[in-house]
């Protein structure tokens, strides 16, 4: 196997410009049909100093539509990479002790189930800050990570965790194929529905996958989505919302099989995919499929009350805020997360009902969040300002950040939770 040297042009094959789909991201059909416009909004993630005006930040549309041939759901508008994934991209999965454990238990079990040894090989797709390879290091197991971000690359490499700084591409997967690459497990959490070329994505899986090996990737369940209305997982950075109908024949047309399926209670409700290079389906998939058949996950109208749903969502919410203010309490906001960049730009929500964002992540310190400007402090300021209420904005994770602001309950706060209805804690 040939070694590397760590660099590759991050935006080779990338227009610098958005680019608007007249066709479905998988199966290229015409007939796509909107339900949901979120107006324009700037990159949730894309955080900004104080210097930067409001209205100079760069805003794009955020559309939602639905394919009736293949059934994914998807936005309207790409937004080049290399401005989502920009150098001071601000996420890294460390600071949550709850995806830590979670992306332990899941390497741990796929490490004694396949018997990985100092002879194989584990690649990350997606990999960010090393979280999830770290724990193939530390049994001496090769691995390979692949994120094109600067920031999260740089600290994966100082924890030992070999990484290419690069857009996951087919040409890169066959590049690496070519130099003798050959995975016997690759992980992709949450980015399958980061990528433009959905198609070209997949399809480097097959290339760079090991005849025997597996892809073990989690994305999130659009049934949750609509049914628990989390809208505010909808931003540029995610282009596509899958259901298992989709993902079955996503693989399907790339050769590979979605063979075993695990559905997951992380990031609001997800799923775990077991694909493979051989056919060999259980029963949990068949279920899903069938289950999504007959509730009409699969049909169009399953999607028609969702705008609806998210209006009255966000005018509960600005009631249960306006209510608060009016009494005279005082709120701060948890969580510059993108989920939070959604909520806040959509509902309008800004500086008359919260005074500034706390996150655990020093990376996001000092910095704004987009499009309402809130400052960014850390959980320590809750503490020391003593606000009545906290809105969580990263409520995924509502029970350990509860759970960590102990101290400040302790003290008489509260929580206010926004989804699936906004409820005080």
């Amino acid at each position: 196997m040939k070694t590397f040297d760590g660099k590759y042009d991050v935006s080779r094959g990338m227009s610098n410009v958005t680019r608007r789909r007249v066709g479905c991201r998988i199966c290229g059909d015409t007939g796509l049909k909107t339900f949901l416009d979120l107006g324009s909004t700037p990159p949730a993630d894309r955080l900004v100093s104080e210097s930067v005006p409001a209205e100079s930040e760069p805003r794009f549309p955020l559309e939602v539509a639905f394919c009736r041939m293949c059934r994914l759901v998807q936005i309207l508008e790409t937004v080049p990479p290399e401005v989502l994934f920009c150098e001071e991209y601000p996420y890294y999965s460390s600071f949550s002790p709850q995806l830590l454990d979670h992306s332990r238990a899941n390497a741990l079990e796929l490490i004694e189930e396949r018997g990985l040894d100092d002879k194989s090989l584990v690649v990350e797709l997606a990999s960010n800050d090393g979280y999830l390879l770290r724990n193939y290091v530390e049994k001496n197991i090769p691995v390979l990570g692949i994120d094109p971000a600067e920031g999260p690359v740089r600290k994966a490499e100082e924890g030992g965790v070999r990484t290419l700084k690069a857009f996951f591409t087919l040409e890169l997967a066959s590049r690496l194929s070519s130099e003798g690459y050959a995975a016997d497990v690759i992980h992709a959490n949450n980015v399958l529905a980061h990528v433009a070329d959905t198609n070209g994505f997949v399809e480097g899986i097959r290339v760079l996958l090991k005849d025997a090996g597996v892809a073990v990737i989690e994305v999130p369940y659009v049934r949750e989505l609509i049914d628990k209305c989390e809208f505010d997982t909808i931003y540029h950075e995610h282009l596509c919302y899958f259901s298992v109908t989709t993902l079955n024949h996503l693989f399907r047309k790339h050769t590979l099989y979605l063979n075993k399926i695990l559905r997951l209670p992380i990031h609001g409700g997800s799923l775990r995919l077991y694909v493979n290079r051989r056919e060999n389906v259980d029963g949990s998939v068949r279920a899903i499929l069938e289950e999504e058949d007959r509730d009409g996950v699969t049909a169009a109208g399953y999607y028609d009350d969702f705008a609806g749903r998210v209006h009255r969502l966000k005018k509960h919410l600005l009631n249960l805020l306006s209510d608060l203010k009016g009494q005279g309490k005082r709120i701060a906001a948890y969580g510059a997360a993108a989920k939070g960049g959604t909520l806040l730009n959509y509902t309008g929500i800004g500086r008359e009902y919260l005074d500034y964002v706390v996150d655990r992540n020093v990376h996001k310190h000092g910095k704004y969040m987009p499009g309402i400007h809130l400052p960014v402090s850390p959980p320590e300021r809750l503490l020391t300002d003593r606000p009545d209420y906290v809105l969580i904005l990263a409520w995924n994770f509502a029970d350990e950040i509860i759970g960590q602001l102990s101290d400040y309950a302790s003290l008489g706060g509260r929580f206010i939770i926004p989804i699936p209805e906004p409820r005080v804690r």
